[in-house]
């Protein structure tokens, strides 16, 4: 059965959001635990969420395969450390095919209302193919689901083509062209290099400078392979070493930044080796507290900087015209293609517009009001049943997001039993459980890199508050997480609906 065609059932147990690693992992989980009336909707035409739709020039991971997978779907094929996009988008498929789940995915199909209904203790759902009724709400579209384009005077007025890094138009031949790439984040510094030796002339806007470290690449080998899939342990071993390694840089991030000295002296060497030319380097130092923003890696980015048709410009873009990038100095920079890698709605987390709890009040009014915060990342007071995976403060700054989705997942699958075990028809976080759970984030992240770096970044809101960042050690996270704390939540009992009279006559 092609899944992306087929009809939507009138109703399900659990409807999961999103194809991705958290969608994917959501419906191996729910199907190992017997939980086997659920539907996962995508918007997309097929599995790999984020991996799928980013395709631009250079697309990989820039955390090490071995960990940016799941721990219960190894793979031993990889080809390198850091994986190309095309071979994370064909593990996922892969995966996917292999845990028998694919044929309860519904492809081509985008949430576009969830509304809570007390009356049937049940989650009423619009998709762009029809109305689905479900128990429970699982959220895995993450904060990079949507592109951020920036608000730039007359940018609608640009005649050439524009689109952002995470919708590529890989119809439009670069070759030759004057190109402008408006940020300098994770996407435009793989973007960069990958186009430099094509274009006629790149010019590269960046508001602020990153840090840049060296990309250890290492090609596994045929014998290194054979190990992984042979030998027993040695893939968990190598996965171990790579996550307690990334953990250590946990200390300079939250306690120290001094802490990550190291760090920063590995970047500026990467700089000094990369660019030569002293007015360029001072362009591309940064000036603001290591960590602060995402430490990028790549061993390209530097010299595609130092390349004779590409310039930096670090003046504040005033305007585009339909032929021009005008700078807040006046120089036009004359362009035949934009392309814009600003990043994600990651604060504000788009499908939360969609989701309506009590009163018909939606998550993103909740949110406006007093900034994105939940429940241990998971779950929110208000809106019952509702589960979100990569939620509020569950990001990471220094190793793979799947060792949290596979925590909240843990987390989910506990709440589901309890609710099984118990009879448990609606559950929502307690007020005072949630706030206390952000009040105690907010206080540990007063003195992270990340609120006193001196940086602007995509990790705070409007109002400056860190809302995307996880502010301790990964295991802390699993050890918060590891089990369902219902003495924390409002449970209700499964609503019986009476029949109404006359209805068996």
């Amino acid at each position: 059965m092609n899944a992306s065609h087929a009809s939507l059932p009138a109703t399900v147990d659990h409807l999961v959001v999103g194809a991705g690693f958290a969608g994917l992992g959501t419906a191996i989980k729910l199907a190992e635990a017997g939980e086997d009336d659920f539907l996962v909707i995508e918007k997309d035409g097929g599995i790999g969420g984020t991996w799928r739709a980013n395709t631009y020039p250079g697309a990989a991971c820039d955390v090490p395969s071995q960990l940016y997978s799941f721990s219960f779907a190894p793979n031993p094929d990889w080809s390198m450390s850091f994986s190309p996009q095309r071979e994370i988008e064909a593990y996922l498929t892969e995966v996917a095919g292999s845990s028998g789940t694919l044929d309860r995915f519904a492809f081509d199909t985008e949430l576009t209302d969830a509304r809570w209904d007390e009356s049937d203790q049940r989650w009423h759902v619009t998709t762009s193919r029809g109305e689905v009724v479900a128990r429970t709400l699982i959220s895995g579209s993450g904060g990079l689901s949507v592109p951020k384009m920036p608000d730039i005077e007359g940018i609608d007025s640009f005649a050439g083509e524009v689109f952002h890094s995470a919708r590529w138009d890989h119809s439009v031949d670069l070759a030759g062209k004057r190109v402008a790439v408006i940020g300098t984040g994770a996407s435009s510094v793989q973007i960069v290099p990958s186009i430099q030796p094509d274009v006629a002339h790149l010019d590269v806007f960046q508001r602020s400078a990153p840090y840049v470290i060296p990309r250890s690449e290492h090609h596994y080998s045929r014998l290194e392979k054979l190990v992984f899939q042979h030998v027993p342990g040695a893939q968990w071993a190598y996965r171990n070493a790579i996550y307690w390694a990334r953990e250590l840089y946990v200390p300079g991030f939250v306690w120290n930044p001094a802490l990550a000295a190291p760090a920063k002296k590995l970047a500026l060497a990467n700089l000094a080796k990369g660019i030569t030319d002293p007015e360029l380097r001072a362009k591309a130092t940064p000036t603001y507290t290591i960590g602060c923003k995402r430490i990028l890696i790549s061993n390209t980015y530097y010299p595609a900087l130092a390349a004779d048709n590409v310039d930096l410009v670090t003046e504040p873009i005033s305007r585009i015209t339909p032929d021009a990038v005008v700078t807040a100095d006046g120089v036009e920079h004359p362009i035949d293609v934009l392309v814009v890698a600003t990043g994600f709605q990651s604060t504000e987390q788009p499908i939360a517009a969609h989701i309506r709890g009590h009163d018909g009040v939606s998550l993103a009014e909740v949110w406006a009001e007093h900034g994105m915060a939940s429940y241990k990342g998971t779950t929110t007071r208000g809106f019952p049943n509702l589960f979100q995976l990569v939620g509020a403060n569950t990001g990471l700054a220094h190793t793979s997001m799947i060792v949290m989705i596979e925590a909240q997942l843990a987390y989910v699958l506990d709440a589901l039993a309890t609710m099984r075990e118990q009879e448990v028809g609606a559950l929502e976080p307690q007020q005072a459980a949630q706030d206390d759970w952000n009040a105690d984030l907010q206080r540990r992240m007063r003195r992270t890199v990340w609120n006193t770096g001196g940086c602007s970044s995509w990790y705070l809101d409007a109002h400056g508050k860190n809302v995307t960042l996880w502010p301790r050690s990964t295991f802390a996270f699993r050890r918060l997480l590891a089990r369902f704390d219902a003495e924390n939540y409002d449970l209700q009992p499964v609503r019986t609906i009476p029949i109404a009279e006359g209805a068996n006559a």
